[in-house]
């Protein structure tokens, strides 16, 4: 699921999974409404070289996000207009990647979605002897992700947690929105968040 049907919050995610699975803040969306949800595809890349991106763009299945970490090469743009078209038309679900993008306004013109810790021109290389691995686990940040584990990304940033538990977590996420929701509702008739939260 990606774009706009996605209906989990990050933050949300992250608070029903125990406040585990935030991605760095520094990674944002391309554009404030773009939303991504989908089942993790990791790829580690060597840096300055986005080579292993466009083969995960056609060993990922439809509907994957793309999870992707520059092996702390972050000053370039790996992602671009021609690999955004390419991932559309294998129906993938977005990209999240530890890096820099660019073609930038395309991009928010074409609508996929795209989260990236930063924007930048400098070109990559492509060597075909560069270490890299697809669907291996992949560290972002302080984030073991994994092949199928949930990635849900909004205008606050991207939260991963385990496919084990993402089915456990999704119920809670719900349930913490409607409570939320409820609060929302008793604030607007005059009630204090000290007196909603216990304080």
């Amino acid at each position: 699921m990606s774009s706009t049907m996605t209906t989990l919050s990050s933050a949300t995610v992250h608070e029903a999974a125990g406040r585990i699975g935030a991605l760095p803040s520094a990674i944002k969306p391309l554009a404030p409404s773009m939303c991504v949800q989908g089942p993790a595809f990791p790829v580690q890349m060597p840096p300055g070289d986005n080579l292993w991106l466009h083969r995960a763009v056609y060993a990922a299945s439809p509907g994957e996000v793309l999870v992707v970490d520059c092996g702390g090469g972050f000053d370039h743009g790996y992602f671009g207009e021609v690999l955004a078209e390419a991932a559309i038309a294998r129906r993938l679900g977005g990209l999240v990647i530890y890096g820099g993008i660019r073609d930038s306004r395309r991009l928010q013109e074409l609508g996929w979605p795209v989260f990236a810790e930063r924007v930048c021109i400098r070109g990559t290389a492509k060597d075909p002897a560069g270490n890299g691995e697809l669907a291996e686990p992949t560290t972002i940040g302080d984030v073991e992700v994994h092949l199928g584990d949930l990635v849900v990304g909004d205008a606050d940033g991207v939260v991963c947690v385990p496919a084990a538990e993402a089915d456990s977590i999704c119920a809670r996420s719900v349930a913490r929105d409607g409570l939320e929701a409820h609060y929302i509702e008793q604030l607007r008739q005059g009630e204090t968040t000290l007196a909603l939260y216990g304080f």
